[in-house]
């Protein structure tokens, strides 16, 4: 694999567009191998999204000088190899974690008895959430890291966990249900 090393250039730029161009490197996965220098994979997807980073750079009055390495194997790869890793692991990480307290409320939304559509609805844009936030990781791991696996089994046991509690919810919601068809339910 082939590696882009980004050097951003942003002398006397305001410190809006600093944080700018640095929060655009970390949304598009891009790891940090010293100060001012970051790396990513050589690949098309990469290519797009740096083109942005350029463009917040050039707004600040600075640049990003992108080189490429001229081979696998190049001196210094195993560096941009280990800065990109770390940054997967570390997302992956948080992934997991959000993942976690996803199971821990729909857990404490059935302990409660809390029933109701809105919850559910509540529960149900939290799960497209994290599989959103799981395609975008996915879409950057071309390390393909066991970890990517481990995150995408917790992500369907998330659905399979919402998928029960929606259950819950339909069930108690029919069992509300008074003799003239109208719903008691959707209280909690």
């Amino acid at each position: 694999m082939t590696w882009m090393v980004l050097i951003v250039r942003l002398t006397g730029a305001s410190s809006r567009h600093r944080v700018a161009v640095w929060r655009e490197l970390r949304r598009i996965g891009a790891a940090p191998v010293s100060q001012g220098v970051w790396t990513v994979p050589d690949t098309p997807h990469f290519k797009e999204v740096v083109a942005k980073v350029e463009e917040l750079a050039r707004k600040g009055s600075g640049d990003v000088i992108v080189l490429s390495t001229a081979t696998a194997g190049a001196p210094g790869e195993e560096a941009m190899v280990s800065a990109f890793r770390t940054q997967r692991l570390e997302e992956w990480g948080e992934f997991d974690g959000d993942c976690r307290k996803f199971e821990d409320e729909i857990a404490k939304e059935i302990r409660i008895e809390k029933f109701t559509l809105a919850e559910l609805e509540e529960e149900e844009q939290s799960l497209d959430r994290l599989r959103r936030w799981h395609r975008e990781l996915k879409s950057r791991d071309v390390l393909e890291l066991p970890e990517a696996g481990a995150a995408e089994a917790h992500l369907r046991a998330c659905g399979e966990a919402l998928d029960e509690y929606a259950d819950m919810v339909y069930a108690r919601l029919h069992s509300d249900e008074s003799p003239d068809g109208a719903a008691f339910g959707g209280r909690g």
